[in-house]
């Protein structure tokens, strides 16, 4: 089967690149493994009724006017914005963490954990911030994240410490911010609206049954793409365990509870989907649902969620990146091509940034 434009992955990346060259008039198809559309944006009901994220909780923000007009195309939105708590030594507190603590925990004179050039993930979050918060709030956290010691990370993997003023809960300052009224399975499903698609189709095992006259864009793993042959990149994934208590109608004060202290089991988070919902439609639901993260090494590229930050991988990543752009009609894109975490609102800015281009050169 030949077309103009194939699309591999119907995720965030591939269904908004489908999206705007269909826009343009171009001939597209997307194809996708997956038994549903729209990769890990997706979510489900449980019989309570209670709307879970099938991988994880999506949280979207945008301080784009631009980005917030083309998500608002496929589906309206309710106002969200995300409060997490950390819980430290028995009690919830915000993460970010509030100046009070801080000031509190370390004084208000509080001195960086770590003076110099970082070299890897602990010494940079050290420079930025007191010892004590770093060991009760980060180090735990990220090292059941990714399962190995926090010096073994890349000194980029270490964010911009936040200290928020007073008592504001809410994880990002973004101008908009919220979740789509009738769910992301929907909002997805509207975003490839009237495009040619194919579900349980893999195209790493069907690649002579489908030919891109101009361009391929493949969304999945990078390294998969070329059967691993210069071997596997690392990746981390979550496992979840879902409890549904029936005589509880709220479990936690958030929706996101953060569990840093490895003596308080093996989970990086405790969800509650109740909180995340709109708040017109909770009030008929019983009970709550919620869901506990445990991150885990996967095997399967299915579960491929956060690529892996150290040098190694970084630089296998390179060698296939330089594989990749010498093979014409190819553009492997996306979290899982680029090997890169995104936010949502930053994978559609890159994509539409990747469609200028692919007009450019293909439809000159």
């Amino acid at each position: 089967m030949q077309v103009d434009y194939l699309i591999v992955g119907s995720g965030l990346t591939g269904a908004t690149i489908a999206r705007t060259l269909k826009d343009a008039g171009k001939e597209v198809l997307v194809l996708d493994r997956r038994s549903h559309l729209g990769g890990n944006v997706h979510d489900t009901f449980h019989p309570s009724g209670i709307r879970i994220h099938t991988y994880g909780p999506h949280y979207f923000r945008t301080s784009s006017e631009a980005i917030w007009n083309f998500v608002n195309r496929f589906s309206k939105f309710y106002k969200y914005e995300a409060k997490l708590k950390t819980l430290i030594d028995g009690e919830f507190q915000n993460w970010p963490v509030s100046k009070d603590y801080v000031e509190e925990l370390c004084g208000k004179d509080w001195k960086p954990g770590f003076t110099g050039t970082p070299s890897n993930f602990e010494e940079a979050s050290l420079a930025s911030m007191p010892q004590p918060i770093y060991e009760k709030f980060v180090k735990g956290y990220t090292e059941k994240q990714w399962g190995v010691k926090a010096t073994s990370l890349s000194a980029s993997l270490a964010r911009r410490f936040t200290v928020h003023k007073g008592d504001d809960p809410r994880l990002m300052p973004h101008k908009y911010q919220g979740i789509p009224e009738n769910g992301y399975a929907a909002f997805m499903t509207s975003m490839l609206e009237g495009i040619p698609l194919e579900l349980n189709i893999d195209y790493l095992k069907n690649r002579q049954r489908f030919e891109a006259r101009k361009l391929t864009v493949f969304t999945g793993p990078i390294d998969e793409y070329f059967d691993f042959d210069l071997g596997r990149l690392g990746y981390r994934g979550q496992q979840r365990q879902h409890q549904y208590l029936s005589d509880v109608d709220v479990y936690q004060p958030c929706g996101q509870v953060n569990n840093p202290d490895p003596n308080n089991g093996p989970h990086v988070r405790i969800l509650e989907w109740k909180h995340m919902m709109n708040p017109e439609l909770t009030s008929q639901i019983q009970g709550t649902v919620i869901t506990s993260e445990t991150p885990f090494t996967p095997e399967d590229a299915e579960q491929y969620e956060y690529p892996f930050p150290d040098s190694a991988n970084d630089a296998l990543y390179q060698r296939y990146r330089e594989r990749a752009d010498q093979i014409p009609k190819l553009l492997i894109a996306g979290r899982l091509g680029e090997y890169k975490y995104f936010d949502m609102d930053q994978v559609i800015a890159h994509a539409l940034m990747l469609c200028e281009k692919i007009l450019s050169m293909y439809e000159k």
